[in-house]
């Protein structure tokens, strides 16, 4: 990554710009914009942090998005999610320009993603696939169940697994018998938010297990939404909470900002 960042400054006279709005003050995006930062300084990519108040208002949120927008210097941009309540999510990602959309959200890239055009993908999808490609992991035609409906990371992720031609089952909370249809999976990608929901008994032996959950448990140790220590020994691969797919989700924002920057300067934007 340092790398591409360090070619793009050379050929292009600056480096790729990532800004980040964070409203409000709540603690775990402090947490998760700070390491967003560091990761962004690191490579060596400009990035900045809009920090505003919980009272902020929509319209004075979404200015701010606008002004970001117009912005040549800024390749991507990202909005810490939760907003507060008087902000509408919705109206913050209809807002974001899709070229600079880093989160892989707006409605246009969504679209992309289905219909199989390049585009900015959401990051966590983008990690979990990069960490099964990383591993080895056969796709093609293996079955795999997605654990979640969300779209910043079970429909994704059920999209990139279909464009890598695996049969996929989107599960959710109204699945019918859940651990049984687990056990039929190759791949299981857990992304519904419940500590330790995934048990030794919904895994079959040798399968591959992501688990994209991020939770406190009853002692409040952060965990995913797998039993790792009952789920390793069954599992032929798995992914720990923390330290699995948390940094990868990091590595794939500052990777979309580095493309985002690419696609812009060739369009004739964002040159300096």
């Amino acid at each position: 990554m340092a790398a591409g960042v360090a070619e793009f400054r050379a050929k292009h006279g600056r480096a790729p710009g990532l800004h980040v709005i964070l409203a409000g003050d709540d603690p775990a995006s402090a947490v998760y914009v700070r390491n967003k930062e560091v990761a962004a300084d690191k490579v060596g990519m400009v990035g900045q942090v809009h920090r505003l108040p919980a009272s902020v208002s929509e319209e004075e949120l979404l200015a701010r998005v606008r002004d970001l927008n117009a912005a040549p210097e800024v390749d991507g941009i990202l909005v810490q999610f939760p907003v507060p309540a008087q902000v509408s999510q919705g109206r913050v990602l209809t807002t974001i320009a899709p070229e600079k959309d880093v989160d892989g959200l707006h409605a246009i890239n969504v679209g992309k993603l289905w219909s199989g055009l390049p585009g900015l993908v959401p990051c966590t999808p983008r990690g979990v696939m990069r960490l099964l490609e990383e591993s080895g992991i056969e796709l093609a035609g293996k079955r795999a169940i997605v654990i979640g409906r969300s779209n910043l990371v079970g429909k994704p992720v059920a999209a990139l697994l279909l464009a890598k031609n695996c049969t996929v089952t989107l599960a959710h909370s109204r699945t019918e018998e859940l651990p049984a249809r687990c056990r039929e999976a190759d791949i299981v990608i857990a992304a519904v938010g419940k500590a330790k929901l995934v048990g030794p008994d919904w895994i079959r032996p040798g399968a591959t297990v992501i688990d994209v959950g991020m939770n406190r448990d009853e002692a409040g140790r952060l965990c995913g939404d797998v039993d790792f220590a009952a789920v390793e020994p069954i599992a032929g691969a798995i992914t720990p909470v923390p330290g699995g797919v948390g940094p990868m989700t990091i590595a794939m924002l500052l990777d979309n900002t580095l493309q985002a920057a690419r696609a812009r300067v060739a369009s004739g934007a964002g040159e300096s």
